[in-house]
């Protein structure tokens, strides 16, 4: 692969939760990841992001504000206390001007924020801007992407065809560029008898339907992850919880692989439209296999890879039946090596990484990048991001 020369570059994170460990979420690891990687790439990276997150090299000009809760059950992973809305626009607009001046201008701003503002970057004051698509269309972003004159130096890139589809719809093209998995960190496990569930502990990934599934097939399931929403935990999961359904609460990455990777199949149970699903991959890395619901992006991540199963969403005899399958067979070293070396193929975030390091480079450099067209895309999006990258000369 063509070297790539240093830039310096601005992620912008996600800025409700702090990015550090234990991980809030799958895009929260994404973005940690995305740092670390282009540092050691030998970028100068930036990082704007929330208060007490890692990399922000005590640049205080570059601290997000984050929710102000009045009550410990008003914690909410989607909606915000009065006023966070306008503190971010305000903090936005303070980084925008720092951007404007030539001793903190940056090359490129790789953009993973879930608010308009960083989009119109790219507009005004004309920085290149690339920005990720990590959720279904937010109208916010929409209306700020679809602001932007087509002379403005910004990139979409989408972490699924099927989340590419959904904002093409909403008048944004985008790139697929999937999430990928440390390999590194996320190593082959022993398997066991117990069953998985790990993620964000809120309604859309519903962990109370995997521990009805598991408790269908009579096995026992430990969970982890941070509560999202106490309500929904209090009414949904905590009621079934017991000697066959343990929580085990948020994990730092070394804990949770352990976990992972010392099951006989984890079960995904997404009961929205899932963008991508990064903990799917993370599991297969382990060796463990997936048993998940067919819902948004799931069956494109898995189609193809053995050690998996879709099932139609909110089928929990479904889930049990397809999930004690692979369970059987998960008691194979040579069946969880398969698992993982195919999954390392698709997903490695040393590939995934050196593609977006590409495109982050074509974008700093102002290239004109040709429109892609997400509603005929080819298979799973591998082929599309090297073939976008070569199409302008990286």
């Amino acid at each position: 692969m063509t070297p790539v020369s240093p830039l310096r570059i601005l992620v912008v994170a996600p800025e409700r939760h702090a990015l550090r460990q234990p991980h809030p979420g799958g895009l929260e690891a994404a973005v940690w990841n995305r740092v670390r990687w282009l540092r050691r790439r030998g970028h100068r990276v930036d990082l704007c992001a929330a208060a007490g997150s890692d990399f922000l090299d005590g640049v205080p000009e570059l601290q997000l504000p984050t929710p102000r809760w009045r009550r410990e059950s008003d914690v909410s992973d989607t909606d915000y206390p009065e006023g966070h809305r306008r503190r971010m626009a305000e903090a936005f607009d303070r980084i925008r001007v720092r951007l404007e001046h030539a001793m903190t201008r940056v090359d490129v701003v790789d953009n993973h924020s879930l608010h308009g503002a960083p989009i119109l970057w790219s507009h005004a004051p004309g920085i290149p801007v690339v920005t990720t698509l990590h959720t279904p269309p937010l109208p916010e972003m929409v209306i700020a992407a679809n602001a932007l004159p087509a002379s403005a130096p910004h990139r979409f890139l989408a972490v699924s065809q099927y989340t590419a589809r959904s904002w093409s719809s909403e008048g944004v093209d985008a790139f697929v560029f999937p999430n990928g998995v440390d390999t590194t960190q996320w190593r082959l496990g022993p398997g066991g008898d117990d069953w998985v569930w790990f993620g964000r502990i809120v309604p859309e990934k519903a962990p109370h339907l995997a521990i009805l599934a598991a408790r269908r097939a009579g096995a026992r399931i430990r969970l982890a992850g941070r509560i999202g929403d106490e309500g929904y935990f209090a009414r949904e999961v905590e009621p079934l919880l017991g000697a066959d359904a343990l929580f085990v609460g948020a994990l730092r990455q070394q804990e949770l692989c352990d976990l992972v990777g010392s099951a006989a199949v984890a079960l995904v149970t997404p009961m929205w439209s899932e963008p991508f699903g990064l903990v799917m991959a993370e599991a297969l890395v382990t060796g463990t296999p997936v048993a998940a619901f067919d819902s948004g992006g799931a069956s494109e991540v898995l189609a193809g890879l053995p050690g998996t199963a879709v099932v139609p969403a909110g089928d929990v005899d479904a889930l049990a039946d397809a999930a004690s399958a692979l369970a059987r067979s998960s008691r194979r070293d040579t069946v969880r090596r398969r698992v993982r070396e195919a999954a390392t193929d698709r997903h490695s975030l040393a590939r995934r990484h050196r593609e977006v390091e590409r495109a982050i480079s074509v974008a700093a450099h102002s290239s004109p990048v040709p429109a892609v067209l997400p509603s005929a895309p080819a298979p799973l999006g591998l082929g599309t991001v090297g073939d976008a990258v070569e199409a302008v000369g990286a």
